[in-house]
């Protein structure tokens, strides 16, 4: 009776929080006014097919992006399906949403308002359909176009949309699309929980029943959304949820093909195994060149689950940790494949996009010593940190450079100011010698990917000029939750992380470089993520959660429901994990715990080697 009482008591206070949560995004959505005049001639119109949008709404939308100055309107029709307002109200919050720079698009699939030359960018080479099909592809359209036009894309309510109904098949692969495949977890683990209420504690059970029904009402009642289908939605939102949530789905036109491809490649690239992807190895420290090492570690690809196993090598004399055998380049390639980009892009992008209040610490952080005016950001991926660091230097030009053609797609998105594409000891010489002088340069979670992290900071003290900031942020391998949490600690992250420089180290080759260290942080950069990211890679341990096309075999529908099983298992202990990193963490943010630091160091004199 207790126990029903206590996870009714959960189930509804979790309830009323949503709803209202919702209700207040809900109210936030802004009306489109009526307008005689007609569609400015730089904006375009897009629109699902069966969706009916009229002149009327055509130039009260132009005149609504005209006067808020935006690039991209997300026209929302008043009418929607309760189940796509839940969706929409859950992926979106209008009230901040023009705020967030860096977020993925969220839309109501129907019609979108968006400037012809943002279109161009963002379609560039085909990266989104520029005339979506069906609600899949406008959503992953929007998605895209939030990048490209950032805080100048919105919503509004276009009270004369008319908007006709999705498809089941279509409304799972949204769901898929939204949540992952932790969807079905996450209903069954609810629906399983209302149940178990029930049947201890009937009253509350029937409580949180009530409240997760009447959710459709709380969140629109007196705001602009208004489904016509509330009342039956009120009644039949369980099992509607679970119709949307299980069953089969047709494949994506394409989507066979593409998966067929990759898994033909991947079986080319593995057919003579996995040896050449190693360097032969090492038998002295990288760092002080001591020959006393010993194994700390061996792991799996804990993340992608693709074939190899990876060593750690400790020097007893600096105690230096670093990948021995290292990945080749054609290794590097290998195990980067699909994982920033193409198969796992869309993931990453989400967990990137997550982090804006650590971009901003770092951009403080050297805000404390210096306003520079030019910033070069050394593997600035798609541009993430570029963009972020304006609020808080609005008038420090921002460039770019990574290995990758992200760097390429940061600029299209005007995410960074230039987008610089090589290996920077490469490329620093060039920037010498075109006299491209920055106050500061960056490598955030960079160095730690390096091959040769001594070839990185040698090329920053041939760029930076006297005076310059060096900015640097790495996982601090003293941090006692490595040893605590051994293969479980999310910072070791095989296969890519070749060398982890301990702030002894670090500051070895700074001075060595003619760097003076004037800024550390130990504690203060600490990131509260250690036992929720060792809870996920316990479960991948226990049965791996992704199925790449790299694996030689397809994962049966026994393996499926077990995934599946698991994925219900872990939500609970991901949450309690997440939970008491945040509880742990004002205690742990100090040197020897923190499992991150950071260090600002100035460019004073010419390194011995000049």
């Amino acid at each position: 009776m207790i126990a029903g009482a206590l996870i009714g008591g959960a189930l509804v206070a979790l309830g009323l929080f949503d709803s209202l949560n919702k209700r207040g995004r809900a109210a936030a959505l802004q009306r489109l006014a009526p307008a005689t005049a007609d569609v400015a001639p730089e904006h375009m119109f897009i629109v699902r097919p069966g969706v009916v949008l009229d002149d009327a709404t055509r130039r009260a939308a132009s005149a609504h992006a005209r006067a808020m100055g935006l690039l991209a309107l997300d026209l929302v029709s008043p009418k929607l399906a309760s189940w796509r307002v839940q969706l929409f109200l859950t992926m979106g919050n209008p009230a901040t949403y023009r705020r967030d720079r860096i977020g993925n698009g969220v839309s109501a699939c129907d019609a979108l308002l968006v400037d012809r030359e943002t279109l161009a960018r963002a379609t560039h080479g085909g990266r989104a359909p520029a005339e979506p099909k069906d609600a899949i592809e406008f959503a992953k359209l929007a998605a895209t176009l939030k990048h490209y036009a950032s805080t100048e894309m919105d919503f509004a309510v276009a009270p004369s949309l008319e908007t006709p109904g999705i498809s089941l098949d279509e409304r799972r692969r949204l769901l898929r699309m939204a949540f992952g495949n932790y969807v079905g977890p996450v209903i069954a683990l609810h629906v399983a929980l209302t149940l178990l209420t029930l049947f201890l504690a009937p009253m509350w059970g029937l409580a949180a029943l009530l409240i997760r029904h009447l959710e459709i009402f709380i969140s629109t009642l007196g705001t602009p959304l208004a489904p016509r289908d509330r009342a039956v939605y009120f009644v039949a939102r369980t099992p509607v949820e679970l119709a949307s949530t299980f069953g089969s789905m047709k494949e994506a036109p394409g989507r066979r093909t593409t998966e067929q491809e990759l898994q033909q490649a991947y079986d080319t690239l593995l057919a003579q195994g996995t040896s050449r992807f190693f360097e032969r190895p090492r038998e002295d420290c990288p760092i002080c060149g001591s020959r006393a090492l010993s194994k700390a570690l061996e792991i799996g690809d804990r993340y992608q689950g693709k074939p190899g196993r990876f060593t750690l090598s400790r020097c007893d004399s600096c105690r230096h940790v670093f990948q021995n055998p290292r990945l080749s380049i054609e290794g590097l390639n290998f195990y980067y494949r699909d994982f920033y980009d193409g198969h796992g892009e869309e993931e990453l992008a989400g967990l990137f996009a997550s982090t804006p209040d650590l971009y901003r610490a770092r951009a403080r952080m050297v805000a404390g010593v210096d306003q520079p005016r030019r910033w070069l950001d050394v593997g600035a991926g798609h541009g993430h940190f570029c963009s972020i660091a304006r609020d808080i230097l609005p008038n420090t030009r921002f460039d770019g450079l990574d290995l990758a053609e992200s760097i390429e797609d940061a600029e299209r998105r005007r995410w960074v100011d230039r987008g610089i594409r090589g290996l920077f000891p490469e490329v620093a010489p060039t920037l010498v010698a075109a006299a491209e002088h920055y106050d500061v340069i960056s490598m955030s979670h960079y160095l730690e990917h390096t091959t040769d992290p001594r070839a990185e900071i040698a090329a920053a003290a041939n760029v930076l000029q006297e005076g310059g900031l060096f900015f640097i942020e790495v996982p601090d391998p003293e941090s006692r939750f490595a040893r605590l949490l051994g293969r479980q600690w999310m910072p070791w992250f095989q296969p890519q992380h070749l060398h982890f420089l301990s702030t002894g180290n670090l500051e070895r080759l700074l001075r060595e470089y003619g760097f003076e260290p004037v800024l550390w942080h130990r504690g203060e950069a600490h990131q509260p993520v250690d036992f929720t990211f060792g809870t996920y890679l316990l479960f991948a341990d226990l049965a791996p959660l992704i199925d790449g096309p790299w694996r030689n075999t397809r994962s049966g529908a026994i393996k499926r429901v077990f995934c599946g099983f698991l994925r219900m298992l872990s939500l609970p202990v991901f949450l309690f994990a997440n939970v008491l990193d945040r509880i742990l963490a004002p205690f742990v943010r100090r040197p020897g715990w923190s499992n991150t630091y950071r260090v600002v160091a100035r460019r004073t004199s010419l390194s011995p080697a000049e």
